[in-house]
Order: C-alpha cells, then sequence, then structure tokens
C-alpha cells in the first residue's frame, strides 16, 4: 500500500494559512482531501471559516479540529487518534492537509510521523512555511533584525531568547518550501529585501515562492515526496532533546456578542483597539444585523480585511465571536470595555 501524503502548513499568527487552505479546497481538481487544524484558543473560528468554502473536495466530516492545545505538545493524545482514524476510514482521504497554530514547531508534529501505527501507512509530504512578507519587512517578526539586536546589546534586562524570533526560525529551518504570503502589499525592492532574509533562515535548496490573498496552483504545493519525517536530522529546533516547548508568552481570549449594528464602527473600534494594547491577532464570525451571511473579520496587527461568507444556518445561533491574541499581560478588561459596544 501507497502511504497517504500529508502536508504540514505552518506560520506564524496571521501569515495567512486559512485563506491559503481554504483556495486549496477550491481548486482540488476532484482530490480527496482531509483536513486536521490546530486551533489557538477554545473556539473553532479557523474550522469554521474552512467550512464557509462548501467544497465538495473536503466535506465537513472531513474536517477534524485540535482545540486541545499545540499540536507539537499533545502529539500522543489527540494527533495521533485523530490520524489513525482518518486512516482506518474504508475510503480515506488522497491527501491530508495539517494547518498548525501560529504557536506550533514543526518538528515534533513531522517526527510524530515515526510511530509504528503511522509510519507505514502516511508519510510528510512537505512542510510549507507561510510567511507575512509585511509582517516580516517592518522588522515585527524578523530573526534577525538589526534593531533588535542593537536594543538587546544595549539593554541587559532584556529577554535574550524571544519566542518570537524561535517560532520564526524553526518554521522555516524545517520548511521543504517557504511561500512568501501578501507580496501586495510590499514593492519589489522591499520584496527582494524581505526574501533574502527569509533564505538566510532556510536549508540549502528550500524553493521560496510569492503569493497574494493565498492563491498559490495547489500542484506547487502538493506532491513534493519530501518524505520529511525520514530527513530530521537536517532539521534542527531549539528544543532539540527537550519534551516541550513554552507558550506562557501568549494570552489569547475570546470575546462574544450578538448583532453589530454598523461594521464601519466595529472596524473603527478594532482598529482603535488594536493600536492601544499592541494586539497580534483577532479573527472570528460576526453577526450583523439584517445580513443574511456571517461577516468574517481577520486582522494582524492594523490590518483588517472583513468579508461575508456563507448565509447562517437554520440551526445555528447567530452570534459575534472574536478570538483576541497578543503577547503576556493583554488587559483583557480594557480591551473588552472597548470592543463590547460595538459587538453588541
Amino acid at each position: 500500500m501507497s502511504k497517504v501524503p500529508t502536508t504540514v502548513i505552518t506560520g506564524f499568527l496571521g501569515a495567512g494559512k486559512t485563506t491559503l487552505i481554504r483556495h486549496l479546497l477550491q481548486n482540488a481538481k476532484g482530490r480527496r482531501l482531509a483536513l486536521i487544524i490546530n486551533e489557538f484558543g477554545d473556539v473553532g473560528v479557523d474550522g469554521e471559516l474552512v467550512k464557509g468554502c462548501n467544497d465538495e473536495a473536503c466535506p465537513e466530516d472531513d474536517i477534524v479540529e485540535l482545540a486541545n492545545g499545540c499540536i507539537c505538545c499533545t502529539v500522543a493524545d489527540d494527533f495521533l487518534p485523530t490520524m489513525q482514524k482518518l486512516l482506518d476510514r474504508p475510503n480515506p482521504p488522497e491527501h491530508i492537509i495539517i494547518e498548525t497554530s501560529g504557536l506550533a514547531l514543526p518538528k515534533p508534529l513531522v517526527k510524530a510521523f515515526q510511530w509504528p501505527d503511522i509510519r507505514t501507512r502516511a508519510t510528510v509530504d512537505g512542510v510549507i512555511a507561510l510567511i507575512d512578507a509585511d509582517a516580516v519587512a517592518a522588522g515585527r517578526f524578523a530573526a534577525d533584525e538589526v534593531a533588535l539586536a542593537a536594543a538587546r546589546a544595549a539593554d541587559p534586562n532584556l529577554d535574550h531568547d524571544s519566542p518570537l524570533e524561535e517560532l520564526f526560525e524553526e518554521q522555516l529551518i524545517c520548511a521543504d518550501m517557504v511561500v512568501l504570503n501578501k507580496t501586495d502589499l510590499v514593492d519589489a525592492a522591499t520584496l527582494a529585501t524581505v526574501e533574502a532574509q527569509v533564505k538566510a533562515e532556510t536549508r540549502p535548496g528550500v524553493a521560496i515562492i510569492h503569493s497574494a490573498q493565498g492563491a498559490i496552483d495547489p500542484a506547487a504545493l502538493l506532491g513534493l515526496s519530501a518524505a520529511a519525517e525520514d530527513d530530521l536530522d537536517a532539521r534542527p529546533s531549539h528544543i532539540d532533546g527537550m519534551e516541550e516547548h513554552d507558550h506562557d508568552d501568549f494570552d489569547s481570549f475570546i470575546l462574544s456578542g450578538g448583532d453589530v449594528a454598523d461594521v464601519d464602527a466595529l472596524v473603527t473600534g478594532l482598529n482603535a483597539t488594536i493600536a492601544a494594547h499592541d494586539i497580534l491577532r483577532v479573527k472570528g464570525m460576526v453577526s450583523v444585523a439584517g445580513k443574511p451571511s456571517r461577516l468574517v473579520v481577520q486582522a494582524v496587527g492594523p490590518r483588517i480585511q472583513h468579508y461575508f461568507d456563507r448565509a447562517w444556518k437554520a440551526e445555528e445561533a447567530r452570534r459575534t465571536q472574536l478570538v483576541v491574541i497578543g503577547q503576556k499581560g493583554l488587559d483583557r478588561a480594557a480591551i473588552e470595555g472597548a470592543l463590547k459596544p460595538v459587538i453588541g
């Protein structure tokens, strides 16, 4: 029996993983796909965003959400049983796609494919690192930003092991392909600088391709035949030899509300609150008064996108749910106080 190829899509908060996956599903050309989503927080926002595709290539029964914590830290309890259930189906998927959370380290997940119950039936076709080109250009998630290095040298009390930098490095060094996404937000010269910076962090021979809005031909991402689980020594990690990594530098919580009366007021409120509290990410679904469809909201730093994806189902309660993600110390009370008036 041939092994079921599995593609791991990793990337920092807001890099565009869900948008990329929606594009893959909508352009599957008859290939049967299954999707494992590792949600950050305790509400299945990413799963709902993907299910909004309504694509026959990946019916809702083949979309599995793992919301019990970072996938690389819950391999034995969460991920492996999920893989086994997919592989044990009478008609297993032709390709499995795993969307990791923005905090997941790819190497422990790849290593899980060496487990006896998995190794004979599935293989890591490729690890795709999705990078927000505009964010890297701004230095927000850069691994070797000169200004950050100078600040560290000048301040002996500054933490010398930033989790953001390590995550950036981990995702790039494990990648079989790097996708520079959101290239439409930067000019050609900036893009060339970002690509050189990213290339310095990747292994020799790893391709770097460009994307806007995650629009990439699935043939470019699926079918790499990397067998990454057999190549772990070439993918060094900060946590080699350690049991787990620390997520305590991040906070997340959920804002719930009812019907939003004014979308413009919501966007204005989000903009002001994100700037005031240095929020990394806001994502979720909004119920807009008088509208039959859900409004999807995606915010990365000061960039806010919103669009209607599908009609509310008759059996589901209309409600607004937004996940707020930031570094440790978010002032939840202040953020809720600022946004509650506009989310109903």
